[in-house]
């Protein structure tokens, strides 16, 4: 691979090959060149708006200052989740690690983070809107679904790809993006 590239999108596509074929070694190898090289993985980052103010969330964030709520709510509705039969999408996390660290990785993507806060700081049947810098992942999507359906809310997530717009467990998306 050329050392001279500072696009991270190629070095990151190259790990993920290597991991989701299983060859974690030639993973590793790649995810070190990137940092002996300074190359950084663009972060997850999503956005909401509420009361006019932009609150914005990364992977695990603990920034927010209202983040005990923020995780009270994640658990309530990972436990609905698990009670609606959601299991997670531990597949698409390419690092070599057990099923259940996987899903904790899962857990707290920075829009479950985000829909949260809108779940806590707005009022029931308010539309939440997100906004997020990178594709959703499978196991987000079809949380999100889900959330949309047991909450009766009405969620838009706009990608890097598309708008979604989850409704009583349905994709605007058809489930293809």
């Amino acid at each position: 691979m050329n050392h001279g590239a500072v696009d991270s999108g190629t070095y990151v596509l190259l790990s993920n090959v290597y991991a989701s074929s299983g060859k974690w070694k030639e993973a590793a190898q790649i995810r070190e060149k990137m940092k002996e090289g300074g190359i950084l993985k663009e972060p997850g980052c999503s956005s909401i708006e509420v009361n006019n103010e932009i609150h914005e969330f990364l992977l695990g964030d603990l920034r927010h200052p209202q983040k005990g709520k923020i995780y009270k709510k994640l658990e309530e509705l990972n436990q609905m989740l698990k009670e609606a039969g959601h299991t997670p999408a531990t597949d698409v996390v390419l690092h070599d690690i057990e099923d259940w660290e996987k899903e904790q990785a899962l857990a707290i993507h920075s829009e479950r983070l985000a829909i949260c806060y809108g779940l806590i700081s707005t009022k029931p049947c308010t539309k939440i809107r997100v906004v997020k810098n990178l594709r959703v992942c499978d196991d987000c999507h079809s949380m999100i679904k889900l959330v949309a359906k047991i909450t009766g809310r009405k969620i838009v997530v706009r990608d890097c790809k598309r708008f979604h717009h989850f409704e009583n467990g349905n994709c605007s998306c058809g489930d293809y993006w």
